[in-house]
């Protein structure tokens, strides 16, 4: 297991003094190529203005995560100053993760070059999948079958991206970077993701990752649970669900990670059952968490009122405050 030290962590507000030094550790799982990635290819990047391809090249360059970043657009030389390819086999080495910003019906050859140039993880973060329709849907399905192919996984579509702030990726189109701390954030909603930030700043909240996961084509509840459950530096998670999707999933990591990190999960009140069954299942955690005394909670709340629910939560966490660490707001 390898460790890298960063710089020591700020004092807390509640007057305690955490430790000196900051240890990161790196374990296998095949998320690592999306939340600990050594290069990343921004397939669509442009210098258009107010462009989603322009400003997620310019979070990654502007935010270093200690990696390469390729811009890969097929009718430009270079984009914000840095040498474009026309596609990932024109690359001068193989990436671990690629953000896709094109149209829709461009992904699913998007994905198949992905598997044959040995990418690992990729973050969607185009519209128009199946909450389109069957037209859409049948594009998952497209991109799903490609992927497979060589155990490539994606985080959305239809999604804001990823933050890992401890090592300073930002990997979304957000205004601001968040700041580093140990609160593991995970929402559906891309709306909420950028109201969440936004409070997270003034209040000096910090997270260990910050991740919109939209409609969750391939990475769901369970993998970011476990993924979050074996991160030593997540002390606690926070979810905000609209849909359950695998629930045998979801249940199966919650109830193991319950035992020594508290997970709260706050459900959009769209559906009263899909409220019921997400209350239920958190329910179930209670044998476990006894035990540990690590709370497990599943909260119903209106869209309207999400972001005011989970700032609530975020604030009287005791592990919430932000760190000091390698990366700043913008």
């Amino acid at each position: 297991m390898e460790t890298t030290a960063s710089e020591p962590p700020a004092e807390r507000s509640s007057g305690s003094v955490p430790p000196t030094t900051v240890f990161r550790y790196r374990w296998s799982n095949p998320l690592d190529a999306i939340f600990a990635p050594r290069s990343i290819a921004v397939i669509g990047a442009t210098e258009k203005a107010g462009s989603v391809g322009r400003k997620l090249l310019w979070n990654l360059v502007s935010h270093p995560f200690g990696g390469t970043v390729f811009p890969v657009n097929p009718r430009r030389a270079s984009v914000l100053g840095i040498k474009a390819y026309p596609n990932l086999a024109a690359l001068p080495e193989q990436v671990d993760l690629a953000l896709i910003a094109t149209p829709a019906p461009t992904v699913p050859g998007i994905i198949a070059e992905c598997v044959e140039a040995g990418v690992k993880g990729a973050i969607i973060l185009s519209a128009g999948f199946k909450e389109n329709g069957e037209v859409g849907a049948e594009l998952e399905q497209r991109i799903l079958v490609q992927a497979r192919r060589g155990k490539l996984r994606i985080i959305g579509p239809n999604c804001l991206g990823v933050m890992s702030p401890l090592i300073g990726l930002n990997a979304t189109f957000a205004d601001s970077m968040a700041r580093p701390g140990s609160v593991g954030f995970i929402s559906q909603s891309g709306a909420l993701c950028s109201a969440v930030l936004d409070w997270s700043l003034g209040e000096n909240v910090g997270f260990s990752a910050f991740i919109s996961v939209g409609s969750m084509m391939d990475v769901g509840w369970g993998d970011l649970i476990d993924y979050l459950g074996e991160d030593p530096q997540t002390s606690c998670i926070v979810i905000y669900m609209e849909t359950m999707g695998d629930a045998r999933s979801f249940l199966s990591a919650a109830r193991e990670v319950a035992l020594t990190k508290p997970i709260i999960v706050l459900k959009a009140g769209h559906s009263q059952a899909a409220t019921q069954a997400v209350i239920s299942h958190t329910g179930t955690l209670s044998t476990a968490t006894k035990s540990s005394r690590r709370p497990a909670a599943a909260v119903e709340c209106s869209p309207s009122t999400a972001s005011t629910s989970c700032s609530l939560w975020l604030r009287h966490l005791p592990s919430s405050h932000a760190l000091r660490g390698p990366v700043s707001p913008s």
